[in-house]
């Protein structure tokens, strides 16, 4: 079996091989090493800028997710569709068609959280990749009825917060990411979610946003699939990095410290990391939490998840179930929305396949025994209608929705992008094509001008670009629905994927598509 990582050279870490087509499988070296060589692969760019090398890079305007091929992922599984019958509509070639598919979707303990598109963009949050397009996410998201994660650190990155006794007086930049998603939901649907870790649990933030900023959904954080340390980023001003050592996280390296202050100002380096703390689980305290936010006014109470090890994720769908969250996401090994570690992000954790398949069992062994269990949404590098199909499909019926964030992101920048183009008439000839205005490149813009009316004009490309690319997958999941002949998410089951190996269906318990409808096509073959 070839190797399943790519090591040593790859775009986010803007490395590179010398011998591009003599690569050593074991450590991703050249197979010659030679002395004279400039360094150019990340083992040569290590031996003089260390530990930067560590991070996917440019930072700040970048996603990065793993390059490292998985023995199994959801391209494993195909979609089984059929030519009998209906469920959702009434058997009639007529009615049977796919913009009579039902995807809203209603979660919480009271089904009252309604959403128009069956999904969550998970936590984003302070890293500069989420600030600069958090305008397109918030209001491209709200537009299309999908509920939108404010991510750990917001509030303490924020040098306008004010803070006092060490916790939360005021707090701009969540105020402005709250408000900025509320002013733009339509008939209700959607929701913000404010995360938290374990230095904004100490601030407070929750409490806060709750009480002063009208926030009804909260969401803990064990971890992400990205990594499985706390979250991360770049600071390039001494004065912030000083003052975020104050407010107590972990800064790297001592931004007090005089000699660190002098390599600072004559530029030996140039940036300081900022690192959260990693939290500590056990039930009563997770109990404890759920029960606190529940009497500080939280309606809605719910967890995140990472790419931990079996038992954690045990944990997790057990916990949940004891302290009745309403939604558990189980992010898979892979993905990435800010700063990671590159190789922590390609080799640690459960991939999304094989995590997601664990939650089903787990949840389902639940289910069987009469215990509550919340909703799940998986994550993990879904970014298409098919992905979206069958990760509902693996979870079902516990798979209400999907985490998406990458992908909202990449539709957000490049509205964004295309709309300084527009501004600057140097529209690329790629895009020129579809005309030189935003009602004319973007196919939604007429249907969404006639909707908002004046209203129109205050959204930015970069919400266009959300709103857009999610329209086009909520049409496609339709299509991929009624083939199927489920016409509301309801109706979607296990049954309608397989497995298109053994290793997958061993996995996930999937029957392989040789072994599909045995027990049917007998009947059908003897009768």
């Amino acid at each position: 079996m070839p190797s399943l990582s790519r090591m040593n050279a790859s775009a986010a870490t803007l490395t590179k091989n010398r011998t591009e087509d003599s690569i050593v499988p074991l450590s991703g070296m050249c197979v010659t090493c030679v002395d004279g060589c400039i360094g150019m692969c990340e083992i040569g760019k290590s031996a003089y800028r260390g530990h930067e090398v560590i991070y996917p890079q440019p930072f700040g305007i970048l996603t990065a997710a793993s390059e490292k091929n998985y023995p199994v992922d959801y391209s494993h599984f195909n979609i089984m569709g059929t030519a009998v019958g209906a469920m959702g509509v009434e058997a009639d070639p007529d009615k049977a068609i796919f913009p009579n598919v039902m995807i809203e979707q209603k979660i919480g303990l009271n089904n009252d959280i309604k959403l128009k598109f069956p999904m969550v963009v998970p936590g984003l949050g302070s890293t500069n990749v989420a600030k600069n397009n958090w305008d397109g996410l918030a209001i491209g998201t709200a537009l299309s009825g999908a509920m939108l994660t404010i991510g750990e650190n917001v509030v303490a990155m924020d040098m306008n917060s004010e803070i006092k006794g060490g916790k939360i007086l005021r707090a701009p930049d969540l105020e402005q990411r709250v408000k900025l998603y509320k002013d733009w939901q339509r008939d209700g649907y959607g929701m913000i979610i404010v995360q938290a870790n374990v230095e904004d649990t100490r601030l407070g933030v929750q409490e806060f946003a709750i009480q002063k900023l009208g926030v009804e959904t909260v969401e803990l954080k064990w971890g992400q699939g990205a990594k499985d340390i706390g979250g991360e980023v770049k600071i390039k001003d001494l004065k912030k990095a000083q003052e975020l050592r104050k407010r107590g996280y972990v800064v790297l390296p001592d931004p007090l410290d005089p000699d660190v202050i002098k390599a600072f100002e004559h530029k030996t380096f140039t940036e300081f990391e900022r690192h959260s703390r990693i939290g500590m689980v056990d039930e009563e305290s997770f109990v404890k939490r759920v029960e606190e936010l529940r009497k500080a006014g939280a309606k809605h109470v719910f967890l995140k998840t990472g790419a931990y090890r079996p038992a954690d994720l045990a944990r997790a769908v057990k916990y949940s179930s004891i302290a009745k969250i309403e939604l558990l996401t189980i992010d898979g090994a892979g993905g990435g929305t800010g700063m990671s570690p590159w190789h922590m992000m390609n080799e640690w954790g459960m991939p999304p396949v094989e995590i997601h398949s664990l939650a089903y069992f787990y949840t389902d062994k639940l289910a069987k025994k009469g215990d509550y269990v919340p909703s799940l949404a998986f994550a993990g590098g879904i970014a298409f209608e098919d992905q979206i199909f069958k990760a509902l499909a693996l979870g079902a019926p516990y798979t209400k929705i999907v985490g998406m964030a990458r992908g909202p992101l990449c539709a957000a920048m490049v509205g964004k992008t295309i709309g300084k183009k527009i501004d600057e008439g140097e529209i690329p000839v790629f895009v020129e094509r579809f005309g030189n205005k935003k009602e004319e490149i973007f196919v939604t813009a007429s249907k969404l001008k006639k909707e908002l009316g004046k209203d129109f004009d205050r959204v930015p490309p970069g919400a266009l670009g959300v709103y857009t690319y999610v329209e086009r997958m909520a049409q496609g999941l339709k299509q991929l629905m009624t083939g199927n002949r489920k016409f509301a998410l309801k109706y979607i089951t296990r049954d309608d994927i397989a497995s298109l190996t053994k290793d997958a269906a061993n996995i996930s318990g999937i029957p392989y598509v040789m072994d599909v409808d045995k027990e049917e096509v007998e009947k059908i073959l003897n009768g």
